[in-house]
This record gives C-alpha cells, structure tokens and sequence, in this order.
C-alpha cells in the first residue's frame, strides 16, 4: 500500500509537466501559424489598399494597410478598356472549358485503370508513373503544338495539361476504394460500364469532382507560359499575360486605350490588375472548401 501511495503523485506530476508541455507547444504553434498568416495576408492587403490610393500617396508611403484617401481612378481605367474586358472574358471561358475537359478525361481515365481485370492496365499505369518524373520539354511539347495546329487556338491553352498524372492516381485511387456491392448490383439491373460510371461512381465521386476541379481551374486561371508559348494574337490574351504586359510596359500602351487624353495612374493600375486577378479564385474557394479536404484525403488514405 505504501509503494502505491508513493506512486500517484509521482504519476500526477508527470501528468502535469505533460500537460504544460502541451499548452507550451500549442502556444508555439500559433504563434508561428498567425505568424505565417501575417506573411500571406499582410502583402495582399498592401496591394488591395495600393490599388484604391492615389499616385502620389504610392510613391510617398512604402508600406500602408489602408490609403489616406480612397481613389478608384485605376479600377475606372481599367473597366473603361476593351482590351481588359476581352481578357478577363476570354480567361474565364478558357478556365471553365478547360476545367470540365480536364475533369471529364481525368475521371473517364481513372475508372477503367482503377480495374484490376482490365488488360494492359499495369503498362498503362507504369506509363502515367513515368510521366511525372520524365516529361518532354518545352521544345518539343511546342513543337507537337505547332505541328498539330494549335498555335493562337485557346485549345492549346488546354489540351497539353489535359491530365495531370499526380491527380490521375488519386482518383483512381478513389475509385478502387468505392463498394464494389453497388457497381455489381447496378449490372445486375441492367446497367453498362457506362451506366454504372454515370449513374453509381460519379454520384459518389462529389467531393473528389469538387477538389479536382478547383485544382485544374485555379491551374488554369494562373497559367502563365501556355498563353506565352502559343498565344502571339494581342486579341487573344488572357488576363495574366496582360498583367504580365502591365506590369513590365506602359498601362496605356498594354490596355490599348483609345483616349489618350486620359492619362491612367500608372501605380494603381499595375496594383488593380493584381486584384482583379486574384479575386475570383479567392471567391469561389470558401464555397468549395468543405470539399476540399475531404476530396483530397479520401483518395489517398485508406480508413
């Protein structure tokens, strides 16, 4: 009785100095977690306040939270401009076309390999492998794009990044961990491969679907050397490639504003650019986010 007695309060005190080293580290980690968030945050609402202050509180403050004065000569401007307005349409068809095909090829080709019975699924598989630690280049994926006519053509913005092999392998992944009880009893009512893809897997598959397409699209819409590499046509920019001509040339010149009377803030218009650019993705992600982290475990861990 006497060993047991002495016992506890040596087990309480290690109880004790465990739990304070927890709350040690749990204060660690959000310091460090709120630091980085500062990171993040603080450089985008720099550039949100630049973009509604005028040129001459630009160049006068380095750094500033919020501007003296809110001016919106820059989103003005730049609304004002066709060639701002043909851009952003012009991304936003390309980001929506671009994620249904690659969402639809990248599913269409994960179900079939995520059967073990399929012939020739090994070789394929070894294949897709092999592509994401080879691939062939800048040179010759513009030359195929060349060679297959797709030069100037929003395709080529698309079909090249089709699939992307590391997302192939998650949803396959996903499929091959799907009740095969439900697929079974779908044939025994009457349902083809194709029936039980479309009306069994792809139900199931929401917020693998919701993930994938986020990813491709927030690719797409960032995608800066596709349009650079195959995209010579001014009217056929999208709106990266004319942040791009914004920020290293004249905004007048890069907008092709037809009145030159009016003479743009240069400053805020490089800043504004920046956040219209950036505000539809941070838009449209809160309403995916209860997906998100679901559709990207549950492809890739078992339970």
């Amino acid at each position: 009785m006497t060993t047991m007695t002495e016992t506890k309060p040596k087990k309480l005190a290690v109880e004790h100095h465990g739990s304070a080293g927890s709350r040690v580290f749990d204060v660690l980690n959000v310091v460090a977690l709120v630091g980085l968030a500062l990171i993040t945050v603080l450089p985008l609402i720099y550039v949100l306040a630049a973009s509604l202050a005028s040129e001459p509180e630009i160049a006068a403050r380095p750094f500033f939270l919020w501007p003296e004065k809110v001016v919106t000569e820059a989103y003005e401007y730049i609304f004002a401009t066709p060639t701002f307005i043909r851009s952003l349409l012009t991304t936003v068809v390309v980001t929506a076309v671009g994620m249904v095909v690659q969402v639809m090829l990248t599913f269409t080709m994960a179900y079939p390999l995520a059967k073990r019975y399929l012939p020739g699924r090994t070789l394929v598989l070894n294949l897709v492998i092999f592509t994401m630690v080879f691939s062939g280049g800048m040179i010759p994926t513009y030359l195929v794009v060349r060679d297959l006519g797709l030069l100037d053509s929003y395709w080529a913005l698309i079909l090249p990044l089709a699939i992307n092999p590391f997302y192939l392998i998650i949803v396959k992944s996903f499929f091959q961990e799907l009740p095969q009880a439900l697929e079974e009893a779908a044939r025994i009512d009457g349902c083809n491969e194709m029936g039980v893809f479309l009306k069994i897997v792809l139900p199931l598959s929401k917020p693998i679907i919701a993930t994938f397409s986020l990813f491709y699209a927030v690719a797409i819409w960032n995608d800066y050397m596709s349009p650079l590499l195959y995209i010579s046509d001014p009217d056929k920019w999208t709106l990266q490639i004319l942040v791009r001509q914004l920020i290293a040339t004249d905004p007048a010149a890069a907008l092709s504003q037809m009145d030159r009377t009016w003479v743009p803030p240069e400053q805020g218009v490089k800043f504004a650019i920046i956040v219209i650019a950036t505000l539809p993705i941070l838009f449209f992600y809160p309403f995916l986010q209860k997906h998100f982290a679901k559709g990207v475990l549950i492809g890739g861990v078992k339970e």
